[in-house]
């Protein structure tokens, strides 16, 4: 089936339905973070642990940006630092146990979210958002 919709067009809806659905599961979450803190943690979990330099890299913020969004996790327990072994002047961050059990809350309310306005929908439609998940995955790797 070929699409109505230019290029442009489609982008832009695309970029609208993203944009809303990724503000609707922040709000789903409410963990009591910001979206940006929020983020860092997954990061930490998904990728850690990691110097404040790396997680700026991945998470393409400033590097002193990090270091406050560190510091606040830390505050908040939900991250500890750890000596890097291979430079004593530096550390790492990884993700406290708290921190571990906020994320899998907030993943928890996120999918539920999802599931149940998956639920609402017929077979057809699942396939379809099926097959845009695998194409939106693999855009998202696509370094270009």
């Amino acid at each position: 089936m070929a699409t109505t919709l230019s290029g442009e067009q489609l982008a832009g809806r695309l970029r609208l339905a993203v944009a809303r659905t990724a503000r609707r599961l922040r709000q789903e979450a409410d963990a009591g973070l910001s979206p940006t803190l929020t983020s860092a943690l997954a990061t930490l979990d998904r990728h850690g642990p990691l110097t404040p330099s790396r997680l700026a890299e991945i998470e393409r913020i400033q590097r002193p940006t990090a270091t406050r969004i560190v510091a606040k996790l830390e505050a908040a327990g939900l991250v500890a630092r750890e000596t890097d072994a291979s430079d004593g002047r530096s550390f790492r961050v990884t993700v406290s146990p708290d921190g571990a059990r906020l994320l899998k809350q907030v993943r928890s309310r996120k999918n539920a979210y999802l599931a149940k306005r998956l639920r609402a929908l017929e077979e057809d439609e699942l396939a379809t958002l099926e097959r845009a998940t695998e194409i939106l995955e693999r855009m998202l790797e696509d370094r270009r």
